[in-house]
């Protein structure tokens, strides 16, 4: 709820790592792991702010941010084949009118 991330360890009850404050202080609705790439993963918060990390690129901060401020996004899948080598990952984004807003990640976010 204060847009905190943490990294867990399924051994551990203590994160491996932790970032707080990661989207502003706005609570987090969503994450998701890349189906294609195991070190990146996608961040949905309540202003509708997509944040792509990348923890081979960067373990601090996200890599990109894409804001939406005025699609209310309620929440968000990711779309892809990991057994596929094509780098082809998309997001899938609920909006709160009902419709499915479907997005492709670039290339370099999505290739194993």
């Amino acid at each position: 709820s204060d847009g905190s991330i943490r990294l867990h360890q399924m051994t551990s009850e203590y994160p491996l790592m932790q970032w707080n404050d990661s989207t502003g202080g706005q609570p987090v609705i969503a994450l998701q792991w890349a189906l294609t790439r195991p070190a990146v993963f996608f961040v949905l918060d309540a202003s509708s702010n997509i944040y792509i990390w990348d923890l081979l690129e960067n373990d601090l901060l996200p890599v990109a941010k894409q804001t939406l401020p005025s699609e209310n996004i309620l929440t968000m899948a990711l779309l892809g084949e990991p057994e596929k080598t094509n780098g082809s990952l998309g997001l899938a984004l609920a909006k709160g009118s009902g419709e499915i807003d479907i997005q492709y990640v670039k290339k370099k976010w999505a290739l194993p």
